[in-house]
């Protein structure tokens, strides 16, 4: 399935391109960015070959898996990408996958606190459920006060901190269905 580039009041939120690169390079580079994304250790990203890599990454995740999106948000009053909101499969440590999906999101921290990662994140949940999603995970670590916010302001349900099942360690979990959804 293809997912069509989404467009709200402020922002457009569209597939990666490789003009991109250059500013993927500037917000994966940034450890107060890639410290949530992943386990440690924490890699940075080096060059910009590695940015259009991983743009290019992104459009053959969605090509091999039909329910993945991964997009940039862009704010239009600027027209630089802000930073990242996807649908994606969460595959459990101990291999399985049993149809849940992430809903996820990362900026640039010049471009925190405008409220751009709640918009995306509600544009492009509501388009994973019309594409038949019931239900969608948010997943981080337990001291992401800010993803925190987001995913309450979105109407998604707090299950509290425990043991992640995707990520390992101690996990922050949220779910999120279209009822949910403020």
């Amino acid at each position: 399935m293809s997912y069509p580039a989404l467009e709200t009041d402020r922002l457009s939120i569209r597939p990666y391109r490789d003009e991109d690169a250059p500013r993927v390079l500037d917000i994966m580079s940034r450890i107060e960015v890639v410290r949530w994304l992943s386990t440690p250790p924490f890699r940075l990203m080096a060059d910009l070959e590695e940015a259009l890599a991983w743009v290019a990454r992104r459009h053959d995740l969605e090509a091999q898996e039909p329910a993945t999106i991964f997009r940039a948000i862009v704010p239009h009053e600027t027209g630089v990408v802000a930073g990242s909101v996807l649908v994606a499969p969460l595959v459990r440590l101990d291999g399985g996958h049993v149809g849940e999906f992430e809903l996820g999101w990362h900026l640039h921290p010049d471009s925190e606190g405008h409220g751009w990662a709640t918009e995306a994140g509600a544009a492009l949940a509501r388009q994973a459920f019309d594409a038949g999603h019931d239900e969608l995970v948010i997943d981080m670590y337990p001291d992401n006060h800010g993803s925190a916010r987001v995913a309450r302001r979105l109407g998604a349900r707090d299950q509290g901190v425990g043991p992640d099942p995707w990520y390992g360690d101690e996990g922050l979990v949220f779910r999120l269905s279209a009822d949910d959804l403020a």
